[in-house]
């Protein structure tokens, strides 16, 4: 059976983790390794530190090491990367692969501004070379399954999409763990661009790309940090539809509901785990022209339609996967695609989009609350980063920032 052999540039917790899963190798003591791809294995992992090369030797013995990622990529050891790396470095080290014909799956994000996007979708455009993104939650059968339904219709158009997930605790130790953490200038952005880019991802995969967007954001919400931590998104749609996205990292006990109001139906997904379908017998246009004063207050109390007609059917179902198991099937999706031509589950030039939305919500944070047609203009957004990035090293020296 032919097989991809993936270099893994970086070894931090998350390329431990992938390199474990192509080889074999448990890298969690806690963890245990989910079934690795079919058509995939380890062919080679790359780190620039001393301590990445004995993280290579103790865990992957017999996998070639290399400490220039273009060095491993010229090798002839590997047929494609998986870039696993700090944020800011997304976007050049794909750019560079790209460049350079080799196939790139990029962890998420694609990068911290959208700006370098297109540096990116021209390497890959150029070159010919696949470009994905592990947005891996695309990969589960549950979101799947709620996107169809969706997408095909049948509970008719979305009204309105709410989403509450502030289950991202995060304290000030896990903030501690690294100078770069919680900083503008280490990690370009908070619990948008961190935690919650997986759900914007989702979000618009399954509602759609926004077309206006105003934010109300906290910085450094009872945390140490000087990114957001508290953010409500307001959207607006093209067709009419309106959405609501709230995240924060300082809720305990937080709560992770996703609900679609559609035409002719509702979907609630609890957890991220547990989803229930209600399919509306009538559509909400049809009973609003048929409904009298006598039904109104059947349909109210909660007696149905009729004797005998429910109001609506439900159907419920939950997500299978445990730990990895998402992950390793975007690696065998993006094997699959090299192999046989099998359709990416997260394109490359889709990685941009959730990007540009959290551009879009910070910069009408910043401008208070202010409606911006999304996605706002990329060097905009660049500019008022790096005004943010030098407050940051000012206040660091003792001065005062500069805005």
């Amino acid at each position: 059976m032919e097989k991809i052999r993936y270099g893994i540039i970086g070894l931090g917790v998350q390329g431990r983790a992938y390199a474990g899963f192509l080889s074999g190798r448990q890298t969690h003591p806690d963890l245990p390794n989910p079934a690795g791809p079919q058509h995939a294995v380890l062919g080679a992992v790359c780190g620039r530190s001393g301590q990445a090369a004995e993280c290579a030797a103790r865990l992957f013995p017999g996998v070639p090491f290399y400490r220039d990622w273009r060095e491993m990529a010229t090798s002839g050891r590997v047929d494609a990367v998986i870039v696993v790396t700090p944020h800011y470095s997304h976007p050049a080290l794909t750019a560079g692969c790209l460049s350079m014909g080799i196939p790139v799956l990029c962890d998420k994000p694609a990068g911290v501004y959208a700006k370098a996007a297109q540096e990116v979708l021209s390497a890959a455009q150029k070159s010919g070379a696949a470009y994905g993104i592990m947005f891996n939650y695309r990969a589960s059968g549950l979101w799947q399954k709620v996107r169809s339904l969706v997408k095909s219709g049948e509970l008719g158009e979305v009204r309105r999409s709410l989403w509450q997930l502030t289950d991202w605790w995060r304290p000030d130790c896990y903030y501690a763990q690294s100078p770069e953490r919680g900083t503008w200038g280490g990690e370009g952005g908070g619990v948008l661009l961190n935690q919650a880019v997986h759900q914007l991802d989702l979000w618009e995969w399954i509602c759609g790309v926004p077309s206006r967007v105003w934010a109300r954001a906290a910085f450094g919400a009872h945390r140490r940090i000087t990114v957001e931590n508290d953010v409500t998104l307001m959207t607006e749609y093209p067709g009419g539809a309106s959405g609501c996205f709230t995240t924060c990292t300082d809720v305990l006990v937080g709560t992770n509901r996703l609900e679609i109001d559609l035409s002719a139906g509702k979907i609630v997904v609890e957890g991220g785990r547990r989803a229930t379908v209600l399919r509306y017998t009538k559509s909400e246009a049809e009973m609003n022209a048929a409904t009298g004063p006598d039904q109104l207050q059947r349909i109210i109390s909660g007696k149905g339609l009729a004797a005998g007609t429910p109001l609506y059917t439900e159907e419920q179902f939950e997500e299978q996967d445990g730990w990895g198991a998402q992950h390793v099937r975007m690696m065998e999706n993006f094997a699959l695609h090299l192999l046989k031509g099998t359709p990416l589950l997260a394109p490359g030039a889709e990685a941009w989009q959730p990007v540009e939305l959290l551009n879009t919500a910070l910069m009408s944070a910043w401008q208070g609350g202010a409606g911006l047609k999304n996605p706002v203009d990329p060097d905009e957004y660049l500019a008022a980063l790096n005004r943010r990035v030098e407050a940051e090293r000012l206040e660091q020296r003792g001065r005062p920032p500069a805005f």
